[in-house]
């Protein structure tokens, strides 16, 4: 075979590939919803020019015993990989809910390449656009950048068929919102690299260049101290959250929230935006557990969180440049600003932790060690997290795909091993759009989470508007108090 149709794939994609099994599929499941019908040739079309720029996406990904590679699909067929789809009865969200819910349960024909779009034509709220991608093309940043480079600013814009080369640098130089979800993080990918080339490479490095082996002996260390802390780390325990898993997956998402008064409650209690979300949606699980009948009030669990490390100069490439970390979330607390300065709290450590880069290298490693001994690897590190929770900022503009302006949007991240559950937040047009996706022998019904999502941020905006105006006056030294207050009228944390 020509060498122009066999590329080797990256050891971390080569993991992510690899991570693959009936009870967690590895795919990227996205829904967006257009305002306006488009009509289905010049949406595929779109596809055709745009998202077909991107030279993998016309290669399927091999596994075998020799090797894994990308492979130029020779019987390549848009029409195996871009559909219109309907909905049946009422076509409305709990209609929309289901059928995305089927696809996250199907796996991609791994005879082709390893991506699918449905055009859902007939939803009530407007057009639907359902993709799925699998993760071993690309980490959920990538593909955000990916699907979005899809639209554009202005409807006629977004109809037109550029030259692919031009348009992909187009759009990386008009993106502002990609530079900056791309940030450069050199030293974190360095480490990475550190870790996972290969040992005797590393040593002639330090030989050509012995000032940095103090520097790396360090880095080296602080992440191996990680990778070590890691492993000592408890099990999360069984819960509804958390249990043996089935095949089948099903989805959720929550009406949105305003963007604005989310900042507000973060500027009024001193925490950021990212804290006040994680915080609404840990109170949500809780009460969940609550009206299940389950007592959360000795319960532990952990999120594992994906974490950025892809510098700048790498924007435009497709791959998996990220790390994991755990973060504890407070599950156990009834108290809706107890919670918030928990997570607070939390996030802090975690930004201060190499835990990202010790996770991104041990990827690259199980990517090059064999299949056998990447599943046991993996199940380890599984086992002490009983969700996956992601967040992107995305574009506050208007976009428009295939001329139609864009409503909403909402995605699902894979979840790995024995995680059965995968939490996703995204922001767009002033508004923040919170998604859930679980197992269903564990949590049949996430739209009750949505729901719960909905009444503990009322609460805490309620509680914020309660305790004044003045911009992060209370501090976690009166929570204390505040605990007392609340339950002593219940009132005041809702139904």
């Amino acid at each position: 075979m020509s060498s122009d149709r066999r590329e080797p794939i990256a050891k971390v994609d080569t993991a992510w590939l690899r991570m693959e099994q009936p009870t967690n599929l590895m795919m990227i499941t996205g829904v967006i919803v257009l305002a306006e019908p488009v009509d289905f040739e010049t949406y595929k079309q779109i596809i055709a020019n745009r998202f077909l720029a991107f030279r993998r996406f016309r290669q399927k990904a091999v596994d075998n015993v020799r090797g894994c590679w990308w492979e130029k699909d020779e019987y390549f067929d848009i029409n195996s990989h871009v559909r219109r789809a309907a909905l049946p009865g009422k076509a409305d969200k709990a209609e929309l809910e289901q059928f995305v819910s089927d696809l996250a349960s199907t796996p991609l024909d791994k005879t082709k390449p390893l991506w699918q779009f449905h055009l859902v034509e007939n939803y009530v709220e407007g057009p639907a656009v359902v993709s799925r991608i699998h993760h071993c093309y690309a980490d959920g940043i990538a593909l955000v950048q990916v699907l979005l480079s899809l639209t554009d600013s202005s409807a006629q814009a977004s109809l037109e068929l550029v030259h692919p080369d031009q348009w992909k640098k187009q759009r990386v130089a008009e993106s502002n919102i990609f530079k900056r979800l791309m940030a450069p993080a050199r030293e974190g990918v360095d480490a990475v690299q550190h870790i996972s080339q290969k040992v005797v490479e590393e040593a002639l490095h330090l030989v050509r260049e012995p000032h940095v082996a103090a520097d790396y002996a360090y880095g080296a260390g602080e992440v191996m101290s990680e990778f070590a802390t890691a492993l000592l780390l408890h099990d999360d325990p069984p819960s509804r959250f958390k249990g043996a898993l089935g095949v089948r997956k099903q989805v959720a998402w929550a009406e949105p929230i305003d963007l604005e008064e989310v900042k507000a409650v973060g500027k009024a209690l001193g925490c950021t935006v990212n804290d006040v979300l994680i915080a609404v949606m840990t109170g949500a699980l809780h009460r969940y557990l609550v009206e299940c009948g389950d007592d959360p009030s000795e319960l532990t669990m952990r999120a594992t969180v994906p974490v950025n490390l892809r510098p700048l100069e790498h924007a435009r490439e497709l791959g998996n440049h990220f790390g994991l970390v755990f973060l504890d979330l407070p599950i156990s607390e009834p108290n809706p600003l107890a919670r918030l300065y928990q997570v607070a709290e939390f996030m802090h450590e975690l930004k201060h932790s190499k835990q990202a880069i010790m996770s991104m290298g041990l990827l690259a490693v199980l990517g090059m060690g064999p299949t056998a001994l990447q599943k046991p690897a993996l199940e380890l590190f599984s086992r002490k997290a009983s969700t996956v929770l992601t967040n992107v900022p995305g574009p506050q503009d208007t976009l428009y795909m295939a001329g139609s302006p864009l409503k909403e949007m909402m995605f699902w991240v894979p979840q790995t091993g024995s995680v059965g559950m995968g939490i996703s937040i995204i922001s767009y047009q002033g508004k923040v759009f919170c998604g859930l996706i679980t197992d269903h022998k564990l949590v049949p019904d996430p739209d009750e989470v949505m729901r719960d999502f909905q009444v503990e941020f009322d609460n805490l905006l309620h509680l914020t508007m309660l305790l004044g105006p003045q911009e992060g006056w209370v501090s976690p030294d009166v929570v204390d108090s505040i605990h007392e207050w609340i339950d002593g009228d219940q009132s005041l944390i809702g139904d």
